[in-house]
């Protein structure tokens, strides 16, 4: 079993991002960069899919300018096979993404695309379900628990009040929740492996993609600043605070 694997090139979650003083976007200069947390997670599942016999070959994709490779040795340290790169300078939309990874499955033709949910930066939740109307595959989205059997992959989400489970038929595209699983480190010895992997680089025009943008960011701003906390002595008086101050009870 094939398992195709998007991963997108974020900002690390760990740096606190700034705004560029025109509000046109974020300034990413000189910022450590990462896989999308939720993509992170789709690459473990995959790697312990293959780690217990159920894929045989775990491929990683990205799409984005050269430096998105940084992110595919990445994946490929954590136990992908290969990795393919769409390269492009532009900033692809959600469909426009789901497009091209829609060619990838096409040419690749795997039973599963396991892939994060939504990115940190965009967090558009999107790319996973139009992937799957695109190419007419099943989905199981904001996966916390994933079961293959045979052709069959069970998909577990979390709701409000409990869990829910679907069963899918393979092939399907499946989004990764943050509580699928725990990745894990790159080891020395894979970083140094992951660099003798190949990666197959694209272009949108390879696959027959038209990279236009659909949408405009009028603008970026900073998050309004929270007011200072208040300490109360008593139940009473916090009562009275949220009954005549805050007015929500």
């Amino acid at each position: 079993m094939k398992i195709l694997v998007p991963i997108k090139r974020v900002v690390d979650y760990n740096v606190k991002v700034r705004v560029k003083s025109d509000n046109t976007d974020v300034d990413l200069s000189n910022l450590k960069m990462s896989i999308n947390p939720f993509c992170e997670i789709a690459v473990e599942e995959a790697v312990r899919l293959k780690e217990a016999g159920v894929a045989s070959e775990v491929i990683a994709v990205s799409i984005g300018e050269k430096a998105c490779q940084e992110q595919i040795r990445t994946a490929l340290a954590l136990g992908a096979d290969r990795g393919i790169q769409i390269e492009t300078d532009a900033k692809p939309q959600p469909l426009a993404i789901a497009k091209m990874l829609a060619k990838v499955v096409e040419e690749e033709q795997p039973q599963i695309v396991l892939m994060g949910k939504q990115t940190i930066d965009g967090d558009n939740n999107q790319t996973g379900q139009m992937l799957a109307a695109l190419t007419n595959m099943p989905q199981g989205t904001f996966a916390s628990e994933v079961k293959v059997d045979g052709d069959k992959v069970q998909v577990t989400r979390e709701i409000d009040g409990g869990l829910v489970t679907v069963e899918l038929n393979l092939p399907a595209v499946i989004t990764t929740d943050l509580r699928l699983n725990e990745p894990r480190y790159a080891s020395l010895p894979n970083i140094m492996k992951a660099k003798r992997k190949p990666i197959d680089v694209k272009t949108p025009a390879d696959l027959g993609v038209e990279v236009a943008d659909s949408l405009e960011v009028l603008k970026v701003e900073e998050p309004a600043g929270r007011s200072a906390g208040v300490m109360v002595e008593s139940v009473d008086e916090l009562i009275e605070k949220l009954r005549n101050t805050a007015k929500v009870i």
